[in-house]
């Protein structure tokens, strides 16, 4: 999720706004905890960190378990439907179950990407950036050979944000 916060900022950035990321990762070497904050303003941004998200995305549930916790109160928590989240949130955060990672998987047959199709996602269903300077960050910073892919996956990532508002599945 690392790049996928990092490909968020600088689709800000190319919008005009004002952005800053910045990321932490658990001890484990491979499979733990990762976290990626984003901060996008019009205006000015005093602080570099995210103190109480607006919107949340979990894709594991150890990243979930790690960082629910400073959730605001009104936030959008973003999560793949495979992840159990129980029921002790506050009634004012809006949960959004989407199929992110059996997309990656069994759609576009590549797990890789399932960081791209999490950013079309939250993109799509928050409209914190538009989705061409989005795509414009991706092709910028995903490997080379990969460009169609990411594309893709980006382009999933809107479509699974429209179906998930509209109740489609």
């Amino acid at each position: 999720m690392i790049l996928a916060g990092i490909i968020l900022a600088e689709a800000a950035i190319l919008a005009g706004k004002n952005a800053v990321q910045s990321q932490s990762y658990g001890p484990e070497a491979r499979g733990g905890a990762s976290r990626s904050e984003v901060i996008i303003s019009d205006g000015k941004i005093d602080y570099p960190k995210v103190t109480q998200p607006e919107v949340f995305l979990a894709l594991t549930p150890e990243a979930y378990a790690k960082y629910r916790h400073d959730l605001a109160d009104d936030a959008l928590l973003v999560v793949d439907e495979s992840l159990e989240i129980g029921d002790d949130l506050p009634e004012t955060v809006r949960v959004l179950r989407v199929p992110i990672i059996d997309s990656a998987v069994n759609t576009l047959k590549r797990p890789i990407v399932a960081n791209i199709i999490a950013l079309g996602v939250v993109a799509g269903v928050s409209s914190i950036v538009e989705k061409e300077y989005l795509e414009q960050a991706v092709l910028h910073r995903v490997p080379k050979g990969t460009e169609e892919l990411n594309k893709q996956a980006l382009e999933l990532g809107f479509q699974l944000a429209a179906d998930a508002v509209s109740g489609n599945k």
